[in-house]
């Protein structure tokens, strides 16, 4: 699969769906670097990315707002039903030992 071309933001259309094309193809192109069975669930799917952005922003259009977390989260479920993401935050403090939290609990799923 040739994700670069699968998740191009070039002739995108609709306000909400330029705007999170750009981070959202990004985020997409690593979970399918990172995972064959994710990569090998979207080159299989007859749905394009235009179509991923249109479900998006009908979610989005529910709420005053939506997190980047969000967005991923719908855009990775619209590919792979029941996929769960889980987020981390790592805080560096310098020469001292780092913090991790766990965003999960956190974000209202």
């Amino acid at each position: 699969m040739d994700a670069e071309k699968y998740f191009a933001v070039q002739g995108i259309t609709g306000k909400v769906q330029k705007i999170i094309a750009p981070k959202t193809a990004e985020a997409l192109k690593l979970f399918c670097s990172q995972s064959r069975e994710f990569a090998q669930a979207v080159e299989q799917s007859d749905k394009t990315f235009q179509d991923c952005l249109d479900s998006i922003n009908k979610s989005v259009n529910k709420r005053d707002a939506v997190s980047d977390l969000d967005v991923f989260r719908i855009a990775a479920e619209f590919y792979f039903m029941g996929a769960k993401i889980c987020y981390e935050m790592h805080i560096d403090l310098g020469e001292s030992d780092s913090i991790s939290v766990s965003l999960d609990s956190l974000l209202d799923f």
